[in-house]
């Protein structure tokens, strides 16, 4: 490597770095053809459930050079979202940790259009693509070849010093920067507490998932009525599912954000029971207008709580 292009390097992840990413990591951009049979045989087995979306882009997923044409670099960032204080609605009722605030979605991109604004003040126009969970990338799988972590048996990236609770985003660019080293190690040994926990024994063995019978899945990603005897197993989630990351070992590294857009409402705060089995749609949509939640919108809302408090079955 020239000491322009450790310079450079440097400079990326200073940058992210002010953006409030805790972690960076880059890596070559390459075909991961590790992954193509793990991939495939997970989609055969139809794993994905209703996802129908994971079955598109095959080569595209394993390979960020059909993304970004002549692109050398995958820059993986982590951005922190444990909150200060886990929520518990009134009603007993949960939503994901990472849906108290503003959308995790918009919050990556906005930082990362400033951190790709930051590079080309330095070098000029380049060509690069930002990404955040929103197109076919390996996200995981490129955070663990820049070094940040390793797949859990619950299919979490895991950071040995933050946990998993946190955000994965890229840019993808032309440039050639340094790289990291893979992460190689897998620090998870015998314990198996995630798959013990999971109600709907979503994690049928380490490191393989069933998302068809995972609660996130189930409250977000599948729209029609819940199987029979589901409901009883939703442990009052109305919005993604926490369990696994929640006994996980590795989290009591967990350390509280800074992000002021995670921040949850005080209106989301303070309503009551009666007022969550009563939300109308004006509320739902004042509520969770900014949010990830809004994404399964105000009926599937309404169906999971309903569902949590028994109405449906």
């Amino acid at each position: 490597m020239t000491n322009s292009t450790q310079e450079l390097t440097q400079f990326v992840k200073n940058k992210a770095a002010d953006y409030g990413f805790f972690a960076v990591g880059i890596s070559r951009a390459r075909h991961l053809s590790e992954l193509k049979s793990i991939l495939q045989s997970w989609l055969n087995m139809k794993m994905h459930g209703e996802m129908h979306y994971m079955e598109n882009h095959f080569e595209k997923r394993l390979d960020p050079r059909l993304l970004v044409e002549g692109c050398k670099s995958v820059i993986t960032v982590l951005l922190n979202y444990y909150p200060e204080k886990e929520i518990l609605l009134n009603g007993n009722f949960k939503i994901s940790k990472y849906a108290y605030g503003r959308d995790y979605h918009s919050v990556i991109k906005e930082k990362l259009n400033g951190l790709l604004a930051d590079i080309e003040q330095r070098t000029g126009t380049i060509k690069a693509r930002i990404f955040s969970d929103s197109a076919p990338v390996m996200d995981k799988a490129w955070a663990r070849e820049g070094g940040l972590g390793w797949i859990g048996k619950n299919t979490c990236l895991i950071n040995k010093d933050s946990g998993s609770f946190f955000f994965i985003g890229h840019l993808i660019t032309d440039l050639e920067l340094e790289y990291d080293n893979p992460f190689d190690k897998d620090h998870c040994g015998s314990c198996d507490r995630c798959i013990k926990a999971c109600p709907t024994e979503a994690i049928t063995e380490s490191y393989q998932l069933d998302a068809r019978k995972c609660i996130s899945y189930l409250n977000i990603e599948y729209r029609n009525k819940f199987p029979k005897g589901v409901s009883k197993q939703l442990d009052q989630w109305i919005f993604g599912c926490d369990i696994c990351q929640d006994v996980c070992p590795w989290n009591k590294k967990a350390v509280s954000h800074k992000e002021k857009d995670f921040i949850p409402s005080g209106k989301l705060l303070s309503l009551q029971k009666d007022d969550w089995e009563h939300l109308t749609e004006e509320i739902f949509n004042e509520l969770f207008e900014y949010s990830a939640v809004s994404r399964i919108k105000y009926n599937g809302f309404m169906r999971n709580i309903q569902a949590v408090t028994n109405q449906l079955e």
